[in-house]
């Protein structure tokens, strides 16, 4: 937009010879197109603002679709642990992040390893970032962590959640996020010059900064723990430990995906942005909504090609294998949706879902065991989208997320050459070393020192009455007592259908 500021000496000449009145009036209006310029650049500020809230309030939503995935994804006698898992990794997860986390990923200006300023908040906000921008990248922190909880799930014990995740929130994901997403990042692409290999990672909104990180750490929690009781047989051969509730998965894979239009397209983190001259019908706007339709497009795909796929290799449909394949393109477009074309993410889903499904068969036979397939799902579908990025990635719109940096490189298939292919390669390999190398030891020595796991009579009879106190669902409640009794008493007809005396857990 052209500048509305001007000064009494540019107008002056363009009024009358009399020039204490050409001044006082050049005064004047200079004095209302000042006010018009600020008015302009405040409401500016307020929409961005405003986007980037209405974004973050998104991304916790969800901490909602987590837990409900979680919740359907284990055996009723553990729902109130995992419940309150997802609680907890948001609770802890935000002081850990306000007093260290947000400080080490975005206190600039710093190194390319971490940052060193705001922690707790102080001096900021500054015109460089306002609180709405923490409260989204917190939202994205707490995201790693759920990620990580359900990999561990039903068998970890409540301590060790909350070390794992206020050290996760705290110091592991902001390292990682430093490097790729602040502009003092070593790897970051908004670097100021000396980019890796000329262009930086482009990873726009944590394919490997959150879902990686989230799913190599329960990668390693999962493998020290071991398998539940039961998940193999004697035999070793795999026994499948189905989740109680089907309806909780689909309703909080339908959150995941309602909180996802929150996780990409906010990731521009203003949208009163215009690409080229000022009155333009195309501008941030545009690329916003071209996000969310490859995000939306990538999950569909994956979603379907699990259909097919898994009915072709089972023999039926199954409703929680396309819930987790629909998850599966998510977490691989992630780090691709800006800056890809909605046909490359029908490719890009396409892939993820037997990226899914190859992860898993591996799972079994290295008898790894993960209730929610988290590891797999977000680690190695992450991964394939921080490749899928480096070779899908167009020209044009490369250079409009990521603009100033003339002949930057884009996708190997779509002309760009190997750069950017290669700095997608080192993003993986070095997030995989950082978290394998901060979370690795962290699970070992809660191992050693047996805060990790919960004994194996606890295990069996579920963690929720003998760690939380009782069963998440009341089994035996005061109706149905009272129409057992009316029965008995013969107010009733016998004929009339009533609850069971005695309900078995799942």
């Amino acid at each position: 937009m052209a500048s509305l500021s001007c000064s009494a000496s540019d107008l002056a000449p363009l009024f009358s010879s009399n020039t204490a009145n050409a001044t006082a009036v050049a005064n004047y209006l200079c004095t209302r197109f000042d006010s018009i310029a600020n008015k302009l650049s405040d409401t500016t500020y307020a929409i961005d603002n405003t986007y980037l809230l209405f974004s973050a309030y998104l991304v916790f939503a969800m901490q909602l679709g987590f837990a409900m995935l979680c919740a359907g994804s284990v055996r009723a006698k553990n729902t109130m642990n995992i419940m309150l898992t997802n609680v907890l990794d948001a609770a802890a997860g935000g002081l850990s992040y306000y007093l260290f986390g947000f400080a080490f990923a975005f206190g600039s200006p710093s190194n390319g390893f971490i940052g060193r300023h705001f922690f707790g908040l102080t001096d900021y906000p500054k015109p460089t970032g306002d609180y709405s921008f923490f409260l989204y990248q917190w939202a994205f922190a707490i995201a790693a962590a759920g990620i990580t909880s359900g990999s561990i799930a039903e068998r970890t014990q409540f301590v060790a959640y909350l070390i794992y995740s206020s050290f996760l929130t705290g110091f592991v994901y902001p390292v990682v996020s430093h490097w790729f997403w602040s502009s003092d990042g070593w790897a970051s692409p908004t670097r100021t010059g000396d980019l890796l290999f000329g262009s930086g990672v482009i990873d726009f909104a944590g394919s490997g900064v959150v879902h990686m990180v989230g799913g190599i750490a329960g990668l390693w929690g999962a493998f020290i723990e071991g398998p539940r009781v039961g998940r193999f047989d004697q035999a070793g051969r795999s026994v499948v430990l189905r989740g109680h509730s089907a309806s909780l998965v689909v309703l909080g894979s339908f959150l995941l995906w309602f909180g996802w239009y929150g996780f990409n397209p906010g990731s521009f983190l203003m949208i009163a942005k215009s690409y080229g001259d000022s009155g333009s019908y195309y501008g941030q706007w545009s690329a916003i909504g071209r996000t969310a339709v490859t995000t939306t497009l990538a999950g569909c795909t994956a979603a379907l090609t699990t259909l097919f796929s898994k009915r072709l290799l089972v023999g039926h449909w199954n409703v929680l294998d396309v819930c987790n394949g629909l998850l599966a393109g998510f977490a691989a477009i992630t780090s691709g949706c800006s800056v890809v074309e909605p046909w490359a993410a029908i490719t890009c889903g396409f892939v993820a879902s037997w990226v899914l499904i190859g992860c898993n068969k591996l799972a079994e036979k290295l008898k790894y065991d993960d209730p929610l397939e988290a590891a797999q799902l977000h680690g190695g579908c992450g991964a394939w989208g921080v490749l899928f990025t480096g070779l899908f990635a167009t020209k044009s719109y490369v250079n409009e997320v990521y603009p100033g940096q003339l002949g930057r490189p884009y996708g190997l298939f779509m002309g760009g050459g190997g750069k950017l292919l290669a700095a997608q390669i080192v993003q993986i390999l070095v997030v995989s070393g950082w978290v394998t190398a901060t979370m690795g030891p962290l699970f070992y020595l809660l191992n050693k020192m047996k805060l990790l796991r919960v004994s194996r009579d606890d295990e069996v009879a579920g963690m929720d009455m003998t760690r939380h106190g009782g069963f998440a669902y009341a089994y035996h409640d005061e109706d149905e007592q009272s129409i057992k009794h009316a029965y008995v008493m013969g107010k009733i007809e016998p004929n009339i259908e009533t609850p069971p005396a005695n309900l078995s857990l799942p």
